[in-house]
């Protein structure tokens, strides 16, 4: 054979190559494979929650995913509490107590020990530190017995309510815990259960069977030889579906037998949602995964133009269960690196819209490439990166590539992407890196301070079904507007009423946001008045009756947009704030002033009626008010509050708005203003 005829006969051979993995391989674009896929699911009726469970709530419940709203059912703590060890005193009997002049109290009516969390006797309503006290015996000289004296001396009168956790501190009966499609974390699994639940509801876990495939694998702990692989592919995808909530099994290894493994798939459809077909599936003499699919269902795809991973498959088979109709299937490659990476790709979004939680997304930054990055034109080609900082720059050290390459995964602190259509990027230039390493992911978390309103709860909740996460801080409608102004929050809730024309917000806005173009968005119309305890013991009817001394009030916090109607209308009516007991005493929102009233702290307090139909409370309304949302223009155009817009013009939400008493969704998404 001559020179030429041995080149013709290589390139005959690779044309053979090519025309046959054209057959098995067709290479599409990855975000083709995906949508492929979901729209296959979608129309098995397939993408959406499985199902769901009520669980006990105890350990076993972290990481599980609840199915629905937690709302509060008690409140935390029930009753009020010593935030010291101490004595419970009242108050009042404090007063002029000084250094140079001290005050003696009597244990039994006016004094009484307490250890940090016990009740407070009824009479009592505030606790003076041990180490702030004198003991005294009955010839009043100081005693050892520090907590069976006779009397206590006192050098500091105490406020009322010092040291005390009041009822409701922490958590506030029928208020929002924790939305749906929140995974549950240590911390959740107490306000759970100081929120008064004993059980949970939480989403089921979907079953993966893995099924590794390979007369050349050998169980972990076999003795070598030439030709043997260890299968640990089965134990790391195991470990990944377990990572994203799934509940995986991994199966004995199946030799390269084609009736075999189509018996091994039919089996795990029985009992399992998923099934991750592990072998090399590219083109070969023992590649069966993708001729099992065909055999035994549908074959979706076969290649993908992705790197590494480009022999995915995926399908749909008929299930053996009577359960359902169908079950996915993944042909994962046999490589560690593509294994790990399909899972990720494919998969997770899989398990994710099947737990009903939002798909797991890795914070992004940007870094400088250290060496320079060679990528096939056509595939999306990811790389595994070391990342840090060195002299306040990001840098991102590519690792090893091989798909084979495991220690890549362990090593890896980055994953970043040369998007098809880039040939290689070279040093020194920006690269988008994926961080695994921990950092906060507040991309889509949409930043409310300023009034507090019952309605953001529920704007949380249906938030949360729309990729976004509400996080709201109370701090008044007057702080919500300076928080605006220094460039801290997405938005402020707001219900200030100019005195000179009977307006709302925005003469306040001109003040507080000079210069700042806004977007005025009305969320609600509210019945503000007085919450008074069940059946209005005291005979309140109108806020002159707050002058009366025997009624206890207590009050909104300065810069609150309640506590600017209440001065506007007590101006009005020339009633001084200081003939009112419990002025000075504040909270931080409607729920807060509703707990004082329900725990006896205080008589009465203004508010909207929600809160007081939240703690079966009694409602006299006094007056109407409009509860505004201020965006300042830069937010209001992005699409970080795209979903919130649309939330104001959704029927569901705006029923679950109306069902809460004393408002009114007439004026839900009126533009206000809009410079």
């Amino acid at each position: 054979m001559g020179l030429d005829e041995s080149i013709l006969e290589k390139e005959s051979i690779s044309n053979l190559y090519s025309l046959t993995m054209s057959v098995y391989l067709h290479d599409i674009p990855l975000s083709q494979a995906q949508a492929r896929l979901r729209e296959a699911l979608q129309a098995a009726h397939l993408w959406r929650i499985l199902g769901a469970e009520v669980i006990p709530l105890d350990e076993n419940a972290l990481g599980r995913v609840a199915a629905e709203p937690i709302w509060a059912e008690i409140s935390s703590p029930h009753y009020h509490a010593s935030a010291m060890d101490g004595f419970a005193v009242r108050a009042v009997d404090t007063v002029g107590a000084q250094p140079s002049a001290p005050v003696t109290l009597y244990t039994g009516p006016q004094a009484q020990y307490v250890d940090t969390g016990d009740p407070l006797p009824e009479w009592a309503n505030a606790v003076i530190p041990i180490e702030n006290v004198e003991s005294l015996d009955e010839n009043d000289r100081i005693t050892t017995e520090i907590r069976k004296p006779k009397s206590i001396r006192i050098r500091a009168s105490v406020a009322p309510w010092a040291h005390v956790r009041p009822l409701g501190e922490d958590i506030v009966a029928t208020q929002l815990v924790l939305p749906a499609g929140h995974i549950l974390r240590p911390a959740d699994l107490g306000a759970i259960a100081a929120a008064g639940h004993q059980t949970i509801r939480v989403a089921r876990k979907p079953k993966v069977a893995i099924l590794p495939t390979g007369t050349e694998l050998v169980p972990i702990g076999s003795k070598l030889k030439a030709g043997d692989i260890l299968e640990y592919n089965s134990l790391v995808l195991a470990a990944q579906v377990k990572q994203m909530g799934g509940e995986p099994t991994r199966y004995s290894i199946t030799e390269d037998n084609f009736d075999l493994i189509c018996e091994r798939v039919v089996e795990a459809t029985q009992t399992h949602d998923l099934v991750l077909l592990n072998a090399g599936s590219s083109a070969g003499a023992e590649d069966f995964s993708s001729k099992v699919v065909e055999k035994l269902g549908t074959l979706l795809v076969h290649g993908v133009a992705v790197r590494p991973g480009h022999p995915v498959i995926l399908g749909l088979i008929p299930s053996a269960s009577p359960r359902k109709d169908v079950v996915p299937i993944v042909g994962v490659p046999g490589y560690p690196v593509s294994a790990a990476l399909t899972i990720d790709i494919f998969v997770e979004p899989i398990l994710a819209r099947w737990l009903g939680r939002r798909p797991l997304e890795l914070p992004t930054e940007t870094a400088t490439l250290t060496r320079k990055l060679v990528s096939p034109a056509g595939d999306d080609d990811f790389v595994r990166v070391v990342v840090g900082r060195v002299g306040g720059k990001l840098l991102a050290a590519p690792l090893s590539r091989g798909a084979g390459v495991i220690t890549s995964l362990v090593q890896a602190d980055g994953l970043a992407l040369v998007p098809s259509g880039t040939q290689g990027i070279e040093a020194g230039e920006e690269i988008q890196v994926r961080l695994y390493r921990s950092k906060p992911d507040i991309d889509k978390t949409i930043l409310a301070i300023g009034s507090h309103d019952l309605t953001l709860d529920l704007v949380a909740q249906f938030l949360a079904g729309h990729d976004r996460r509400l996080a709201s801080a109370n701090v008044g409608s007057q702080g919500g507007l300076v928080a605006l102004r220094r460039g801290e929050a997405h938005l402020a809730g707001s219900h200030l009423l100019d005195p000179q024309d009977g307006s709302y917000n925005i003469s306040y806005i001109r003040q507080y946001m000079p210069n700042i173009p806004v977007k005025v968005v009305a969320l609600v119309g509210r019945d503000q008045g007085l919450i008074v305890r069940k059946g209005n013991p005291k005979g309140i009817k109108t806020l002159g009756d707050l002058t009366n001394p025997k009624v206890q009030f207590v009050n909104r916090q300065r810069g609150a947009g309640t506590r600017v109607l209440l001065d506007y209308h007590l101006n009005l009516m020339t009633i001084s704030p200081d003939s009112i007991a419990g002025y000075h005493q504040e909270e931080y929102t409607h729920l807060g002033v509703a707990a004082a009233v329900a725990s006896g702290r205080a008589d009465c307090g203004l508010g909207v009626a929600a809160a007081a139909q939240a703690l079966d409370l009694d409602f006299i309304p006094l007056f109407q008010e409009r509860y505004d949302l201020v965006i300042p223009k830069e937010y209001a155009i992005g699409s970080l509050l795209t979903p919130l817009f649309d939330l104001l013009v959704d029927a569901r939400f705006r029923e679950s708005v109306s069902r809460l008493n004393g408002y009114d969704v007439s004026v839900m998404g009126n533009i206000i203003l809009e410079d």
